[in-house]
């Protein structure tokens, strides 16, 4: 007999962690979670999450390989982002993510919010030359401070009510 879901995340700040986790807790009995490192093959589940932090619009590099390797499931996607969730280039990489899935699945859900960015990637923009499409001016200042104070539990309560329409 196959679990309920097994749910699959990649985290590197934290935030996708703490929605995987949200995730987990209005799950049946019998769910299970796992970071991407340890996770099993989806074989024997009934349903998958997976979760990733956008890098470069798609998945990370982890949650990619993995979710190349899922296939013939129903999956639910989920990601964080520095951007606004509502925004283009969170809906592509939303998007981009879930065409990441192998053969034979069916995408039954998708949810992205914003989440911290990491200090590492935070210096890193900072250094850039001014006149790099990347570097901080005054509106990508103010969206990193708002992304600094999420996910919050607003985030966590919509995860859980697009988990729900999945089940």
């Amino acid at each position: 007999m196959k679990k309920p879901w097994l749910v699959v995340y990649s985290s590197l700040t934290g935030n996708t962690k703490e929605v995987a986790e949200a995730i987990f807790e209005v799950l049946p009995e019998g769910s299970e979670i796992f970071p991407v490192e340890e996770a099993p093959s989806v074989d024997g589940y009934e349903n998958i999450a997976v979760g990733y932090w956008v890098d470069k619009g798609t998945a990370d590099p982890k949650a990619m390989t993995y979710m190349k390797e899922i296939t013939h499931s129903n999956v639910f996607v989920f990601a964080t982002l520095g951007a606004y969730p509502d925004s283009d280039h969170a809906a592509q990489s939303l998007e981009r993510g879930a065409e990441l899935l192998g053969e034979g699945c069916t995408v039954t859900g998708k949810f992205i919010c914003q989440g911290r960015i990491s200090q590492a990637m935070v210096d890193r923009m900072k250094a850039m030359p001014t006149d790099h499409p990347h570097a901080p001016n005054a509106e990508r200042l103010k969206r990193w401070e708002i992304a600094s104070t999420h996910p919050d539990q607003a985030d966590f309560a919509a995860v859980q009510k697009a988990v729900k329409k999945a089940l």
